[in-house]
């Protein structure tokens, strides 16, 4: 089932009523039902040839996820090889940030798009919430669906080894994937790394 996910999420977001203005969508059209695994980094790049699924060279989002993906012993060299593995990556809010913070108010008003974004993916089997603005977008889904934060309070290094599900769904709190910085949080990368590893393990004792 070959969608293209930008004009899916658009119509929603216009039958929505939600802002289009400033909004990046992910630029990519793929087969819905082989994918296994969403990774939800925070917000778009400020920059949309930064993006994921950009065309331009050396997108900046991208060198830090292929690196991140290296370290954690798979070896894929462009966003095609990790939608070819089963992995789609987005945002919880669809705009870049205006400041260090991401408010709540536009936390909420981006819900609706990624909750129907999840829902895309027949198939899936894992959730990873790369960050506290994807994990709080996730709990507000969970929290609406079940009555219940699927990620309880804690700082994610505290909390991050425990087993977590939402429904069918094995969920992993880790940090985000991009930045500039993030290459050089030694310790974060081998957190992020290590929950990538436990990922793919998770995915092949469930096949």
């Amino acid at each position: 089932m070959q969608i293209n996910i930008e004009e899916n999420l658009l119509d929603f977001a216009e039958t929505e009523g939600i802002l289009r203005q400033g909004i990046q969508l992910p630029e990519v059209v793929l087969d819905a039902e082989k994918i296994k695994v969403i990774m939800i980094n925070e917000v778009p790049p400020e920059n949309p040839n930064d993006n994921f699924y950009s065309k331009a060279e050396n997108p900046g989002y991208m060198q830090t996820t292929l690196a991140l993906f290296k370290d954690a012993g798979i070896s894929i060299n462009s966003i095609e090889d990790i939608i070819n593995r089963g992995i789609y990556l987005t945002t919880a809010v669809k705009s870049s940030k205006t400041g260090y913070t991401v408010e709540k108010e536009k936390i909420v008003e981006h819900l609706p798009i990624l909750e129907y974004e999840i829902g895309l993916f027949p198939n899936l089997k894992v959730i990873m919430l790369m960050g506290d603005v994807a994990k709080k977008s996730f709990n507000m889904i969970a929290k609406k669906n079940t009555k219940k934060n699927a990620i309880p309070a804690g700082s994610t290094y505290k909390i991050r080894d425990n087993e977590f599900f939402y429904e069918n769904l094995r969920v992993f709190p880790s940090y985000i994937m991009t930045g500039g910085n993030i290459l050089i949080e030694k310790s974060k990368c081998r957190m992020i790394t290590d929950d990538i590893r436990r990922m793919e393990e998770y995915l092949q004792k469930n096949a």
